[in-house]
């Protein structure tokens, strides 16, 4: 069996059931495992801790599977899998759309695993290398819990290189998914694009708040900043907007958030479509007097990395300070972040001194997050990546 010794007292982070272990906490590794495969772990002491995956590539040595001596085979998979999906049937995610969040990595058990579903189809991205070993063990899984009509693999994410692992993408088994699968997010419909969409093809995380913003923008002016394919400013329509612009510099992203307009019988004479820099943007409708009832800025991450923490704050400010400054008196301020090393206390701090030099005394109506079925391990604080703020000016 391949094992891993702690250092003393580095055994801790494992005690408060964290499931990472880095590098620097290994005093020796024995069996010479391959990457992806299962390692044993002790403390210095020589007592059990944990069984995890072993990838020497990455500063995350370790990825935790079990803190119990449990063997990591099909039938693992199958119960951590199977626990994953009564969750998410549990919070009615079956029945109020078309598509969610099956497995969510660490805070599911499943270390560097994603699986979203989009209607009949499940989309997965293996981004560690211990799911990239099980790889084939994980797909039959799948498909034997799910039975879906195609599962394609979205594995293109920068991180994999962190791991040591190629960029993969293509169908892993079943029928190939169309150029565009529709899905239904409560009332709205959406057309995805699961082979060249960002991440899996659909921001599914911000659901719950771009429910919650139909409460806000009967009758508004909305401006919708780094807009995807429209998702935000779907809802807000849907919620009686009078106006929306949609902003984004990607062609093809804008293009998809046209015809997600139209699928839902949107007017097309209320909505801008505007292909553009969004900060450059943002300072020409400054300059020009224009104003808005409603705001949102759900730009992509700024900091993947923690040397680019103070660069990504400046932008964060950048953009919530131009923002406020075209917010008519009363208007709201939905601002998120989705930079994992953004903390919600620095990013609260960017949002207060951008207001302060604004001139607005903008108080926080609402604290955001992601939706449900982006659970968050408590032991993983990690996973609590996106966060956000409702505003009023």
């Amino acid at each position: 069996m391949n094992t891993a010794i702690l250092k003393p007292g580095r055994e801790k982070s494992l005690q408060r059931r964290h499931p990472w272990i880095f590098s620097g906490a290994i005093k020796k590794t024995t069996g010479n495992p391959l990457p992806g495969e299962t390692v044993a772990v002790y403390g210095a002491d020589g007592r059990f801790a944990a069984m995890a995956a072993f990838s020497p590539d990455s500063q995350i040595r370790l990825r935790v599977w079990t803190f119990t001596d449990e063997a990591i085979d099909g039938a693992y998979f199958r119960r951590r899998l199977a626990r994953a999906a009564a969750l998410r049937q549990a919070l009615n995610f079956m029945e109020s759309g078309t598509a969610c969040r099956l497995v969510n990595a660490e805070s599911d058990g499943l270390p560097g695993l994603i699986v979203d579903r989009y209607d009949n189809f499940l989309v997965i991205q293996f981004l560690a290398a211990g799911v990239e070993f099980f790889k084939d063990i994980i797909i039959r899984e799948l498909n034997e819990l799910f039975s879906a009509q195609g599962i394609y693999e979205r594995s293109d994410a920068d991180v994999r290189g962190k791991e040591g692992l190629a960029p993969r993408s293509g169908l892993l088994c079943g029928e190939e998914p169309p150029d565009y699968i529709t899905i239904r997010e409560e009332d709205r419909l959406f057309l995805v694009d699961v082979r060249n969409g960002h991440k899996t093809g659909f921001y599914m995380d911000q659901r719950e708040n771009r429910q919650l913003l139909t409460q806000f923008v009967r009758g508004a002016s909305v401006l919708n900043c780094f807009c995807y394919t429209g998702g935000f400013g779907i809802a807000a329509m849907r919620g009686g907007a009078a106006s929306l612009v949609n902003v984004d510099s990607s062609g093809p992203a804008l293009a998809l958030a046209k015809r997600n307009a139209i699928l839902n019988s949107l007017s097309e004479q209320s909505i801008e479509h505007l292909e553009a820099d969004v900060f450059k943007l943002l300072r020409s409708f400054r300059d020009s007097g224009r104003s808005f009832d409603c705001i949102i800025l759900d730009p992509p991450k700024f900091a993947e990395s923690r040397q680019q923490i103070e660069r990504s704050a400046r932008g964060y400010k950048d953009i919530n300070l131009l923002a406020f400054k075209l917010l008519k008196p009363g208007g709201r301020l939905f601002t998120f972040s989705c930079s994992g090393l953004i903390e919600a206390p620095l990013f609260q701090k960017i949002v207060a001194d951008a207001a302060l030099d604004a001139g607005c005394e903008a108080r926080i109506i609402r604290r955001l997050e992601q939706a449900a079925d982006h659970p968050t391990a408590l032991s993983f604080p990690e996973g609590s990546y996106l966060k956000g703020l409702l505003c009023l000016a």
